[in-house]
C-alpha cells in the first residue's frame, strides 16, 4: 500500500432550497430563532461543515448499498463483513468494503489494520464562494432568513406551537473540496464510481435538516468541465436496472 496520487474534485455547491445546518446552541434569546445554522466564529457567516457532507454522503451509499439490514441502525463497519448473507454475497461484500475503504472504520473494529488502509476521502469545510460574497454585498442581500413553521391542530384547523427557523437562503454558493487518496492500484475506480455515486445521491436527496419539508436542495458545479458533464449524466441507479 503506498500513496500515488491524491485526487481533487472542487467547484461550487449552489443552495436550490433553504439549507439548515444547525449550530448546536441551544440557549435561547429574547426575539431570537429556535433553531440557528452554524457559522463561523469570527465573520458569523453561514458554512457547510465537511462533517455533514461526509455524513450524509457515506449514510446514503449505505442507504443504497443494502447492507443497513445488517447493521442495526449502525454505520457500516468491517464487522458486517463477516455477517450471514454478506460474508457469502460477493455484491454485498464489495460494496461493504468499498464503503470502508473511502470512508474508513473504527480501529477497534478491524482486526487486519492493513486490509483497508487508512481513510481516502476527505471533505473541507465549505465557505462562501467569494465571487456569490462580493454580489450579495453590493446588493447588501441576507446571508440567513428565518422561517416560521408551526403544527396544525386537526380538529380546530388552527396554528399551534409556533417556531423559528433559521435558514440559508436559495441561491447561495459555497466552495467545496473533496480530496481522495490513491493508496492502491483499484482505489482510482473507487473514486470514479462510488464517490461519485454519493455525491449524486445527495444531489438527488436533501442535505442538512428538515429535507422532508423541503429544505436544503443542492447541486453540485464541478470545476472541471469534463468531470461537470460526466457527473451530470450520471445516474446512480442505473447498474440496479440491468438485467
Amino acid at each position: 500500500m503506498k500513496l500515488t496520487e491524491i485526487k481533487k474534485l472542487e467547484g461550487k455547491i449552489i443552495l436550490k432550497s433553504g439549507l439548515h445546518i444547525g449550530s448546536g446552541n441551544m440557549e435561547m434569546h429574547i426575539g431570537g430563532t429556535d433553531s440557528p445554522v452554524i457559522k463561523h466564529p469570527h465573520t458569523l457567516e453561514p458554512y457547510i461543515p465537511g462533517s455533514s457532507l461526509k455524513g450524509k454522503v457515506r449514510s446514503l451509499l449505505e442507504m443504497e448499498s443494502g447492507l443497513m439490514i445488517y447493521t442495526e441502525g449502525d454505520v457500516v463497519s468491517s464487522k458486517i463483513l463477516q455477517k450471514n448473507g454478506v460474508k457469502d454475497n460477493s455484491a454485498l461484500k464489495a460494496k461493504c468494503e468499498a464503503i470502508l475503504k473511502i470512508f474508513g472504520s473504527s480501529g477497534a473494529d478491524i482486526k487486519d489494520e492493513t486490509a483497508f488502509g487508512p481513510t481516502r476521502v476527505s471533505f473541507a469545510d465549505c465557505y462562501l464562494d467569494d465571487d456569490w460574497q462580493k454580489m450579495a454585498k453590493n446588493n447588501r442581500w441576507l446571508l440567513t432568513e428565518e422561517k416560521s413553521e408551526n403544527v396544525i391542530n386537526r380538529i380546530k384547523g388552527t396554528a399551534e406551537h409556533p417556531r423559528f427557523i433559521e435558514r440559508v437562503p436559495e441561491g447561495t454558493r459555497f466552495k467545496f473540496l473533496v480530496t481522495f487518496k490513491v493508496l492502491h492500484y483499484d482505489d482510482a475506480a473507487l473514486f470514479d464510481t462510488v464517490l461519485l455515486k454519493g455525491l449524486k445521491l445527495l444531489e438527488m436527496d436533501a442535505l442538512g435538516g428538515s429535507g422532508s419539508r423541503g429544505y436544503g436542495r443542492i447541486a453540485f458545479e464541478f470545476k472541471d468541465n469534463n468531470m461537470d458533464d460526466k457527473f451530470k449524466a450520471l445516474n446512480p441507479f442505473s447498474e440496479e436496472k440491468k438485467p
